[in-house]
């Protein structure tokens, strides 16, 4: 049995980009986490058989305070994290988006994804 545990549009603000403005300035990102588990058999419905996703967001805002000039960076620090802190995980994706970027017309967002 395939199980996936994820959050979707987490908001953060935090200060990323390449350009000294974006970083001092700062912008609302939106991340999408899923994680696929270990074969999920627990019968006596305990949370360490599973990945919580309370501890994907806590990563996630843990990596979104540590600024970068690359949000590539972000997202493979994101699952780094998952990868050596969360014992049940086996694979999954990491999508970033940076919203309405400073690009000089109108983009609603930028992103990044990742699959591991």
């Amino acid at each position: 049995m395939k199980t996936t545990v994820s959050i979707e549009n987490a908001e953060f603000f935090a200060y990323h980009g390449y350009y000294e403005e974006e970083r001092r300035t700062g912008n609302t990102f939106l991340i999408d986490c899923e994680v696929e588990v270990k074969s999920f058999d627990s019968l006596d419905d305990n949370i360490a058989d599973t990945v919580n996703y309370e501890q994907l967001y806590t990563v996630c805002k843990e990596e979104m305070a540590n600024t970068q000039k690359l949000l590539e960076t972000v997202v493979l620090n994101i699952i780094n994290r998952i990868k050596n802190d969360l014992n049940h995980s086996t694979g999954g994706k990491v999508k970033l988006s940076k919203i309405a970027p400073q690009l000089g017309g109108k983009v609603e967002k930028a992103v990044v994804e990742m699959k591991f």
